[in-house]
C-alpha cells in the first residue's frame, strides 16, 4: 500500500504561479511511476504530468508543456507539480498517483488513470480571470 497527501493548492489570479506537493508513505516510493491528475467539474479526469521511478522521464499533456514541471525527491518520498502561467482553464481538483513498475517497459511512463494503483484525495486549485 501507498498513502499520498496533496498539499500546496489554493486559490491564485490568472498568470500566477502554484507548487503542489505530493508526499508518500508506505511501500517504497522509488518503486513507483509518479502522476498528477486533475478533474474539473462536469469533465473526466485527465493527465497532467507524469515522472518515472528513476526521475530520468517526464510526460506532459500537451496544454501544459512549457507551463508546468514535474519534478520527484525519492529520499523526501516526494513528488511536485510547480505550475506557472496558470489559466482559468487549470481550474480542478488535482491529484497525485502512483503507479507500479511494468516488467515489459520499466521505464514507460504511464499517462492513462487505469494504470494508476493508488490515489491521493486532491487538492483544490482555483485560478481566477
Amino acid at each position: 500500500q501507498v498513502q499520498l497527501v496533496e498539499s500546496g493548492g489554493g486559490l491564485v489570479q490568472a498568470g500566477g504561479s502554484l507548487r503542489l506537493a505530493c508526499a508518500a508513505s508506505g511501500r517504497t516510493f522509488s518503486s513507483y511511476h509518479m502522476g498528477w491528475f486533475r478533474q474539473a467539474p462536469g469533465k473526466e479526469r485527465e493527465v497532467v504530468a507524469a515522472i518515472s521511478w528513476t526521475g530520468g522521464r517526464t510526460y506532459y499533456a500537451d496544454s501544459m508543456k512549457g507551463r508546468f514541471t514535474i519534478s520527484r525527491d525519492n529520499a523526501k518520498r516526494t513528488v511536485y507539480l510547480q505550475m506557472s502561467s496558470l489559466k482559468p482553464e487549470d481550474t480542478a481538483i488535482y491529484y497525485c498517483a502512483a503507479a507500479g513498475i511494468s516488467q515489459s517497459a520499466p521505464l514507460m511512463v504511464p499517462t492513462t488513470t487505469r494504470r494508476y494503483n493508488y490515489w491521493g484525495h486532491g487538492t483544490q486549485v482555483t485560478v481566477s480571470s
